[in-house]
């Protein structure tokens, strides 16, 4: 079943959209599933959970954390992570990067933007971004590759659509503005299972998709 709503999802994927399938609350026969079908990144959203999966799973998997980071949980996911979606603030950013410098890596990152309308997501203002990005050179350990954004838990379409279209300006106006400070910078993710058709028609070119390759979370585990 995962095998197979894994290739329904991909067939709806333009080339250029990585596709993060998001393994978060799942076992580890269901990770193992889709990779025996093909699929390399994953995300997930707690630390340790991604620890443990990284030590008991292929090493070829490249692992994205992709929920809000503690900063007292960075240890456990440094050496390896292959990106991390979430960062919405400098604290956590100087932590990263101190982290990232004792063990001799540069870590790559997206910047978080509070795009929806719900006050509890995290993430920088969308005003906040140009203000920040002079100072993002000083973190030598630190690579920010681009921007991450979550929509309004909405059937609003016209709403999700106008939160997209926000953060796709934004990333726009600081790839053609700060190419010397951010040399990388091309990694758009947004949409997740129910809006990201929505999320790649206003530039997402990385989704983030659980509960429609891997069926719904049981959160009481």
């Amino acid at each position: 079943m995962i095998a197979q709503n894994l290739q329904n999802v991909r067939t709806t994927l333009p080339q250029q959209v990585t596709l993060v399938a998001v393994s978060k609350t799942k076992p580890i026969e269901d990770i193992l599933e889709a990779y025996h079908a093909q699929q390399r990144v994953f995300g997930e959203n707690k630390a340790q959970e991604m620890k443990e999966k990284y030590e008991a799973l292929p090493k070829d998997i490249e692992w994205h954390f992709i929920g809000h980071l503690q900063s007292n949980k960075i240890k456990y996911i440094i050496p390896f992570v292959a990106l991390i979606h979430s960062v919405d603030c400098l604290d956590l950013l100087e932590e990263i990067n101190v982290k990232a410098q004792k063990i001799n890596r540069v870590v790559p990152v997206l910047l978080q933007v509070h795009i929806a309308q719900e006050e509890h997501k995290f993430g920088f203002k969308l005003n906040e971004i140009f203000e920040i990005i002079p100072s993002l050179q000083k973190y030598q350990n630190i690579q920010i590759k681009g921007l991450m954004g979550m929509g309004t838990f909405t059937n609003d379409q016209i709403q999700l659509g106008n939160e997209f279209n926000s953060l796709q300006v934004l990333f726009n106006k600081i790839k053609m503005s700060y190419n010397e400070i951010l040399p990388i910078f091309d990694i758009l993710s947004m949409g997740m299972s129910n809006d990201y058709a929505l999320a790649i028609q206003n530039g997402s070119n990385m989704v983030r998709i659980g509960s429609t390759i891997f069926g719904e979370r049981n959160y009481n585990k």
